[in-house]
């Protein structure tokens, strides 16, 4: 018996120092800011590394050890990781402030609001009823549908009655990209930033008060062995439609699946460059992927907007037979309050703005050499 206690123990100790390990290793390596994809991935499951920090640290406290140094250590660095992990997804807590207020004006008021759907649809997803389902429910002003061929452009345009005002690059790549609004759309065009097969959506929509809203949206690739080697297109793309947002004086939306966590280091930077608020923080955290997998989710799809905004609502919505859920916002023109919600914002400084150059460069750069992904 003596020796099966051994054993075990022996086992629990190198699963201990196995799964501590990987998750003091996921927590150092995207402070490397490297654009490596295997750097970057590790930008994505905060919550499940501070799980298992947690849980590593937890079974380190009570688990039978002779003591060493090297034991110390090791429960130190998991306590520290753990502390430093959570900070990173605390904003994205109700427990706090939030950095959009609520909205003060009258949920009826339509001419003063904006409300907009987001959903990865899955290009290999032949269900559009269950969109189409959430578009009928909510009535969104803007529909913005992404990886979407011609199969859901068909199956989409059956809206454009309700929602005349169009902008369409349909593709068989994953990356299409489908908007639909039932407000007047100014000047809509699909641009290719970076990539020759990667559209986003650069206009404005004009709201019943007759405001003209600034509208991007995105949808690069995300860092991944089987679409792309690096990072660096990704964050090159989101922080040119950042620098192009910070000269914008009026109201301004950015949304999309941006292939980015909101508390990485890119999407920070960005923040700080384009002066945009994150509606999520304060309020949770929202995870739109992987629709299917409970344990492995993190939010992907974002809506990023100015100050000029209220938040009315945000909701995550049911499962449409993507791998990626749908989000709603509403959000309240009330410019009134624009200076209140800028307090709010971090402001970039001459460092932020010479990465901001460093990064488009090596985007720009890697874009230019033939694809090998």
């Amino acid at each position: 018996m003596s020796d099966f206690y051994a054993l075990s123990l022996t086992v629990a100790h190198w699963v201990l120092w196995g799964v501590g390990g990987v998750a003091l290793l996921a927590t150092l390596l995207p402070i490397l800011r490297q654009t490596a994809w295997w750097i970057r991935a590790c930008d994505f499951p905060r919550l499940q590394i501070v799980a298992g920090l947690t849980l590593s640290l937890l079974v380190a406290l009570v688990l039978p050890t002779a003591s060493s140094l090297g034991h110390t250590i090791f429960v130190v660095a998991l306590a520290v990781a753990m502390v430093y992990q959570a900070s990173r997804i605390w904003p994205y807590t109700p427990l706090h402030s939030r950095q959009v207020a609520d909205a003060s004006r009258s949920a009826d008021d339509n001419d003063n609001h904006l409300s907009i759907i987001v959903a990865n649809v899955l290009m290999y997803n032949r269900d559009a009823s269950r969109l189409l389902g959430h578009i009928n429910n909510l009535q969104p002003d803007v529909v913005l549908a992404v990886e979407t061929d011609d199969w859901w452009l068909s199956q989409l345009e059956r809206i454009e009655e309700q929602y005349p005002y169009t902008c369409h690059a349909p593709l068989p790549n994953t990356y299409g990209m489908l908007v639909f609004s039932r407000l007047p759309l100014q000047e809509p065009q699909m641009r290719y930033i970076l990539d020759s097969d990667i559209p986003s959506f650069h206009g404005c929509v004009v709201l019943p008060n007759g405001v003209a809203v600034n509208m991007h949206f995105l949808h690069p690739k995300p860092p991944a062995p089987q679409e792309s080697k690096t990072s660096a297109k990704r964050d090159a793309e989101l922080l040119v439609v950042g620098k192009v947002i910070r000269g914008h004086e009026g109201p301004t939306i950015v949304a999309g699946d941006l292939n980015d966590v909101a508390w990485s280091h890119t999407s920070e930077l960005f923040r700080r460059i384009s002066r945009l608020l994150d509606p999520r923080i304060g309020r949770g955290l929202l995870p739109t992927f992987h629709a299917d997998h409970k344990l492995l989710r993190w939010p992907l799809d974002h809506v990023f907007h100015s100050s000029h905004f209220r938040l009315q609502q945000l909701e995550r919505l049911a499962h449409i037979g993507s791998d990626h859920f749908p989000i709603y916002i509403r959000l309240s023109y009330e410019p009134g309050g624009w200076h209140e919600q800028e307090k709010e914002l971090e402001a970039a400084d001459q460092g932020d703005h010479e990465e901001v150059a460093e990064k488009i460069e090596e985007g720009v750069a890697e874009a230019a050499q033939p694809d090998e992904d």
